[in-house]
């Protein structure tokens, strides 16, 4: 076969040259590269427009974000429960800012916080809730605020791969106390490298702003903050992605299509007889969500998962795809209540198992149709081995 380039588990949307670069002059004309510049202001402003929300701060990246609210929610020394199953970030940044992570398992049927699992875990030191819409699909929001409300819980949603999902008719952003989302060049909508925090609370989202800049306004201050502002050349790229977003979240919906007609032969046979791939994709999780709440979601396909039926069927798919060049990702291994430098953290059996068997296909929004049906004949082939 040629040889041709890797295929890895995303590429970034990079948009017309030319609006990128209409955008670059106007720095240039400016002269003004940081500090809450005009492409800053306006940016933000056509975030809040787009995902309706009243509240949001654009920082330097996702996890400065979900720091920001951690500090500003005055969580250090307390308990926070979260989920195993997402990207050490989320548990690295409760760690940074000195509060103490406690993992409530994942749901039996998906990939997200079990709310039943969070109410075993609540102790009198349990200060909030950090969940995570891992893949963009939503957690069970309803039932997290019910447990939050009735124990006093403030609830961050760790919102990275929810950009453009809509929930209950309103942006998956506007739930919570506060929710943070990332835009790394690897996410649907990005910046280059940046991200936001979205909260309801005027008061809070002033504070929010505050912080990001060293906690002062002009001679003014107010409390220590730190530098998690964002910067002009980043808010170009933003500016210049986000009127093709729909574009893109559409051009993403079809390669998430063609995986599911191409893996369909395989789709469910876990619980049957033989190998088989069980998808909590665009079908399994998107019937579950759309049963919980019917015709009133919409997803932004940001990951194609698979899930195997154990780590030995995965692994060999993961090593015939690389024979052809591709490189998915195992997002996320390790179970996070597995990692090496926490101690005396509890089993979590669901998301340990879920954690040896699933793979993220390559997903962007210009993969070639002809490279998805060699990833699915590829992965067929290792499956019936």
């Amino acid at each position: 076969m040629k040889k041709r380039q890797s295929v890895h588990v995303t590429r970034p949307y990079l948009p017309p040259k030319e609006e990128f670069l209409k955008r670059i002059e106007q720095i240039y004309d400016a002269r003004y590269l940081t500090n809450q510049g005009p492409l800053l202001d306006e940016l933000e402003g056509g975030l809040r427009d787009f995902l309706g929300v009243r509240h949001l701060q654009m920082v330097s990246n996702g996890t400065t974000a979900l720091q920001l609210a951690i500090h500003m929610l005055d969580l250090r020394g307390k308990e926070v429960i979260t989920t195993p199953y997402t990207y050490v970030a989320s548990v690295s940044s409760l760690l940074w800012e000195g509060a103490r992570p406690v993992f409530a398992d994942i749901e039996p049927d998906g990939f997200n916080i079990d709310p039943a699992e969070i109410e075993k875990a609540i102790t009198p030191d349990t200060a909030a809730i950090l969940g995570v819409h891992v893949y963009g699909l939503p957690c069970r929001v309803e039932a997290i605020e019910e447990i939050a409300r009735a124990h006093k819980l403030k609830v961050i949603y760790d919102a990275a791969h929810a950009f453009g999902t809509r929930y209950q008719g309103r942006a998956l952003l506007d739930q919570g106390d506060v929710s943070i989302c990332s835009f790394h060049a690897t996410k649907v909508f990005h910046s280059g490298e940046g991200g936001c925090v979205v909260c309801r609370d005027a008061e809070l989202d002033r504070r929010i702003e505050l912080a990001r800049r060293f906690g002062h306004h002009g001679d003014k201050y107010f409390f220590p903050g730190i530098n998690a502002k964002s910067t002009e050349l980043h808010a170009a790229m933003g500016l210049a992605v986000l009127p093709h977003f729909p574009e893109v979240v559409e051009l993403r919906r079809k390669v998430c299509e063609r995986y599911d007609a191409g893996l369909a032969a395989l789709a469910g046979a876990e619980s049957g007889s033989g190998a088989g791939i069980l998808r909590l994709h665009a079908s399994e999780a998107s019937a579950a969500l759309s049963a919980r709440t019917p015709g009133d979601w919409q997803y932004n396909y940001s990951y194609y998962p698979v899930v195997f039926p154990d780590r030995a069927m995965r692994d060999r798919a993961l090593a015939r795809l690389a024979e052809i060049r591709v490189f998915p990702r195992r997002y996320f291994e390790p179970s996070l209540n597995q990692l090496p430098y926490l101690a005396n953290s509890a089993p979590c059996p669901r998301s340990e198992n879920m954690s040896g068997r699933v793979v993220c296909l390559p997903l962007c929004h210009d993969l070639e149709p002809e490279i998805i049906d060699e990833i699915c004949a590829t992965i067929s082939a290792a499956c019936r081995e």
